[in-house]
């Protein structure tokens, strides 16, 4: 089915004065956008047609991988007179797996066309898998004029408003009444969630400035484009009031200058409410209209604010239309080790209790894994230090604080985003981080007084959690070459300088927590609030759940489509995967049975429900949900969506556990000084050493297939995407002896293999149907 437009928020009308100076006023901190386009062309297959597959392994070519892409993609993508494509330097082999990830841009007229991506999946010369996006229409020529009625953003928001006024009137009913099957509370969230929605992608219709732009100046793609960013309505309106006063406070200048790149790059130095001047690339961009795709010139802004990153593609002639936008917020010798006595100790709970209400502290030892950890957790380079780095890559810094290779833990009671000199905990010599934590209960104490009297304990638990989750996200295979966070990569690929900031009781806001993914090789950040739930303020550093779901937002976001794109997750169903599988790995780090419930955030929202409608559960009278419940409003919300799929595979991984039993740990054993990792228990020794070994358990062969999963599928999933990339991750690591007990969990909830969504939008949207079959070769 062809789709129109998803471009497209039409920006308004702007203006602001300078001498007013609207960001000096407490403006809301967090707004976050996110859509594209659904490009009807663009397709993921596991079943590489044979023709091209055998064109791509004639006996004559070499079996380097990238050689095998290469013979693949010219059968694949036919060459044609200005059109091109180029293997990104972010593809790579997984060591593990023996499967080489490709990652592909398309060029056209020596402009990167930044929704053409290609992925490959190749292992012993044969591509596995792959999706593909490349345009193959017609090439450009003069630019046609985009019009509403092109464009998917108009009936999105229509829709939306029906929805909200439809629930509205619900409510309204005089006798106050509704439907029993729905509880009043399910539509206050409803309305609570398409008010959002309304506010966020439409409220600023209303303000479209109708202004020219021109491919070679992105002043005005990237003001516009701040309207509808920033969350402040007074900053909005002041841009939309004095536009050319704006843009002659622009400063352009050319981004590195010696770097070949495709097409124009400049840096945007004085947009308001930025932290850094905006990056402005030229590019292509695909765009559906009625039923055929053009190109169009646009500019790809790479905005940051104080909690938002946005990458936006903005059209170049049109400046009013953003055609997608993703918020990035949701690898040399090797060097000693640090010998036992130099270990840490830490005063935490222990991975694995969730929260202050499951247990209590305990002193546990520095985790020396020297495979995902070799230097310790507190230990660099010089060379890689963010404060003072020097030129000595040899000469190792040992902190005696809360900082390392893999994580910076701090305060940032003040909200900013200057993070290198914040407040850090310092245990000395002897590295043992005890400190109390005993909030007061004082009804006259100030709680946010209270909170900063344990600050200490706070920031430890902070990076005690964080680092634990880079060691074990590490030995399931987010290592160096795909894109972890690490401020030194023991010359093991990857691009390093990236280990991430960790704010403890950040001032931005309150009950929340949010984490920015930008590519490869900067900083990661994950800012960790206080809960005004209770009193006295529970502390969201405390609970695990939370901190692991925000870093996995850095591991899925890094694994799909590769390191260097970190737009892949932001919007859509694809931006709800992005959630689910936040929840999920932190509901499999703490679980203790198949029978278990398990809520989520509930100690810090102070409400044993926790913070989404259900608890993950595989008793359909606890958690009702299926892949049709996202056709109910409540579920169109990121988070919606991410409970649906979430509660998916949890159902998915308790259909594994159930064949294969629970392991008690999801560490695997750690290495000896050789680097052999014993099988023990934990491993399946593989039948030839060809093979990576199999987890024998099925929590941790779950967590093993979702991580190689996101390697294997393509950029912007949707959940049949997902799911075919696990069940795939399956045949590649096991030969698919799960296969079937992998589509019964899917299918128990709605997503058997004739599950559809029809009419499906680029915001998520469409009528999803349900399929509790499974394939016949598994019918018992």
């Amino acid at each position: 089915m062809h789709l129109r437009s998803k471009c497209l928020l039409g920006l308004l009308s702007v203006a602001v004065v300078v001498a007013h100076n609207p960001q000096a006023q407490d403006i809301p901190r967090r707004k976050t956008l996110g859509f594209g386009p659904i490009l009807p062309h663009a397709t993921h297959t596991t079943s590489p047609d044979p023709h091209i597959l055998g064109s791509a392994l004639a006996p004559s070519l070499s079996s380097d991988p990238f050689e095998v892409a290469k013979a693949f993609l010219q059968n694949l993508v036919p060459s044609r007179e200005r059109a091109s494509f180029v293997i990104r330097p972010d593809s790579y082999t997984d060591e593990r797996t023996e499967v080489t990830h490709v990652y592909v841009k398309q060029v056209i007229d020596g402009l990167e066309v930044a929704n053409g991506k290609i992925n490959l999946n190749i292992k012993g010369g044969e591509v596995l898998s792959y999706g593909d996006s490349f345009y193959r229409g017609e090439l450009p020529g003069k630019q046609a004029t985009l019009t509403e009625s092109s464009s998917s953003h108009a009936g999105f928001c229509e829709t939306v408003f029906l929805q909200l006024d439809a629930q509205r009137r619900l409510l309204g009913i005089p006798d106050g009444q509704a439907p029993l099957q729905i509880s009043e509370w399910r539509h206050h969230a409803s309305i609570k969630t398409l008010e959002h929605l309304h506010t966020t992608h439409c409220a600023f219709l209303a303000r479209r400035l109708d202004i020219e732009g021109t491919p070679d100046d992105p002043r005005a793609a990237a003001l516009m484009f701040m309207i509808a960013a920033t969350p402040s309505s007074e900053l909005a309106d002041d841009i939309t009031a004095n536009f050319d006063d704006y843009m002659s406070n622009v400063t352009p200048s050319r981004s590195h200058p010696l770097q070949q790149t495709h097409g124009l790059e400049l840096t945007l130095a004085g947009i308001p409410d930025t932290v850094n001047p905006v990056v402005a690339k030229l590019v292509y961009a695909q765009v559906p209209v009625e039923d055929t795709v053009v190109l169009r010139l646009a500019w790809k802004l790479e905005v940051e604010m104080r909690d938002n990153w946005y990458e936006a593609t903005v059209d170049a002639y049109q400046p009013s239309y953003i055609l997608a936008v993703a918020d990035w917020a949701s690898d040399s010798p090797v060097l000693p080790y640090p010998s036992p006595a130099d270990v840490a100790t830490y005063n935490v709970f222990k991975f694995g209790i969730n929260d202050p209400s499951e247990g209590e502290r305990s002193l546990e030892k520095e985790n020396i894994d020297w495979l995902a950890s070799p230097l310790g957790w507190h230990s660099l380079p010089e060379g890689n230090m963010p404060f003072k780095p020097t030129t000595n890559d040899f000469a190792l810094v040992n902190y005696t604080s809360t900082a390392g290779n893999n994580v910076f833990a701090h305060e940032n009671w003040d909200g900013g985003d200057r993070w290198t000199y914040n407040y850090r905990p310092d245990a000395g010599l002897g590295r043992t981080f005890d400190f109390p934590y005993a909030p007061s209960h004082d009804n006259g104490s100030d709680p946010l007084e209270v909170a900063k009297s344990y600050i200490n304990a706070s920031v430890t638990q902070l990076f005690y959690t964080a680092n634990m989750v880079h060691d074990l996200f590490y030995r399931y295979g987010f290592d160096e070459k795909s894109g972890n966070f690490q401020q030194h990569n023991f010359g093991r690929g990857g691009k390093e300088g990236d280990a991430v900031i960790a704010n403890a009781q950040d001032g931005g806001g309150f009950s929340n927590a949010n984490f920015m993914t930008p590519p490869d090789g900067r900083n990661g950040r994950c800012r960790m609030y206080l809960w005004d739930t209770a009193y006295p303020y529970r502390d969201g550093d405390f609970e695990a759940g939370i901190v692991i779901h925000e870093l996995t937002h850095g591991l899925s976001v890094r694994l799909t489509g590769g390191s260097d794109d970190s737009g892949c997750l932001g919007w859509g169903e694809s931006s709800g995967l992005g959630e689910g599988w936040g929840d999920f790995l932190a509901t499999l780090v703490r679980n203790k049975g198949v029978d278990q419930d398990y809520p989520m955030g509930a100690w810090a929202a102070n409400e044993a429900q926790g913070i989404r409608d259900y608890l993950y559960s595989v008793y359909r009278e606890v958690n009702p949900i299926t892949y049709e419940s996202l056709n109910k409003p409540e579920y169109w919300g990121t988070h919606g969506k991410g409970e649906v799929w979430a509660e998916i595979l949890w159902v998915t991984a308790q259909a594994l556990i159930k064949k294969h039993g629970l392991s008690e740990t999801l560490f695997p054993p750690k290495p000896g000084p050789n680097g052999d990792v014993p099988a023990g228990d934990f491993y399946r020794t593989p039948l030839d050493n060809k093979q990576p070994s199999i987890p024998i358990h099925g929590n941790t062969l779950m967590m093993q297939l979702v991580i190689d999963g996101m390697k294997l599928q393509p950029c912007w999933p949707d959940f049949f995407d997902a799911r075919d990339s696990i069940i795939y991750a399956d045949k590649v690591l096991t030969g698919g002896e799960n296969e079937c007990t992998l589509w019964e969990g899917f299918a128990s909830r709605g997503l058997g293999p004739k599950a559809a969504n029809k009419g499906a939008t680029p915001w998520g949207g469409g009528t999803r149907v349900n399929d509790f079959s499974i394939p016949v070769r598994c019918a018992k």
